[in-house]
């Protein structure tokens, strides 16, 4: 059986939200903890590499899902499989099986590619991991959960795969264009922020462990559901009320269409929400969904510019 490397990254970034990682060595033994330092895992990182170079041929690698898969575009890397999605695929990657969906890949499909790596996103590791241990395989789970996350993946995935130079690029590129970000809005008042996480039928809070709450984070928002530990929750309106906050940011996990509806309807109908402070101010804001997902993509540039108009834009 093949030795097994499970990677969850960590901000080595300015902004250090979220996950310390962990190696998963063979299914039946226990799973061993490093403490991130300096550039993330380094031991889990140097003994990928070796089994990349090992190999002695291009690994065979496929992406789970669309945001890794724009990852692996980035880093100049050939993939042998991909997953079926609504969401844009790289053209380099269209003519690809596909293995069905991110949530659910189908793994005979999967088993049939013979792939070397799996990239799937962390997020999605508990429904994954035992289904990826049939295989004789090894996976690699994207802190896609912020930013800073996605760019120490992008690091250590150039050291994997000899992408070093490809990774280096893509990470000062996103360095200087946050140092410029943060030059823009320093010195101005930071909301205090309420962000709803929809679909159709029912919403969620999203906390700062979410993407999206990563996102307003680095904006520069306060999040009045901030170090709840969990990326969603679920709480009534008299509760946020309490919160006060000063913008509501609207978002759609799926089916944008029916969750503005959906939204629009609720804050209609529900008599709470015309006594919270920014309803009767006009800030309750539906955000564009192709930039703000549930995992870290190249949007989120435009997507720190959309907050930034709405967080900082004078009444």
């Amino acid at each position: 059986m093949s030795k097994r490397i499970c990677l969850l990254f960590l901000s080595a970034f300015a902004v250090c939200l979220f996950l310390s990682g962990c190696v998963d060595q063979h299914p039946e033994k226990s799973t061993e903890a490093y403490t991130a330092q300096g550039n993330g895992q380094t031991g889990a990182v140097e003994a990928a590499r070796e089994k990349v170079i090992a190999l002695g041929r291009a690994p065979r690698i496929v992406a789970t899902s669309p945001a890794a898969a724009q990852i692996c575009e980035k880093l100049e890397l050939n993939l042998v499989g991909v997953c079926s999605s609504t969401a844009e695929i790289p053209d380099r990657y269209q003519d690809l099986p596909t293995i069905g969906t991110a949530m659910s890949p189908d793994m005979e499909i999967l088993a049939s590619l013979s792939p070397d790596w799996i990239l799937s996103p962390s997020s999605l590791q508990s429904d994954l991991q035992s289904k990826y241990e049939t295989l004789n395989s090894d996976w690699a789970f994207l802190n896609l959960r912020s930013v800073p996350g996605m760019y120490q993946s992008i690091e250590e995935l150039g050291v994997i795969f000899d992408r070093e130079e490809q990774a280096k690029e893509l990470t000062d590129a996103y360095q200087e264009f946050y140092q410029n970000f943060q030059e823009e809005i320093a010195g101005k008042e930071h909301p205090k922020v309420l962000i709803l996480m929809g679909l159709p039928g029912s919403y969620v809070i999203a906390t700062e462990k979410s993407y999206i709450g990563s996102l307003a984070a680095l904006a520069g928002a306060e999040n009045v559901y901030e170090d709840q530990g969990q990326e969603f929750l679920t709480v009534n309106t008299e509760d946020m009320k309490t919160k006060e906050p000063d913008i509501i940011l609207r978002a759609a996990h799926a089916l944008p269409d029916q969750v503005a509806e959906m939204f629009a309807e609720d804050f209609k109908t529900n008599d709470i929400w015309k006594h919270f402070q920014a309803v009767k101010d006009g800030k309750v804001y539906d955000l564009p969904y192709e930039q703000f997902g549930m995992s870290a993509t190249f949007a989120y540039q435009d997507a720190l510019e959309t907050l930034k108009k709405l967080l900082y834009t004078e009444s």
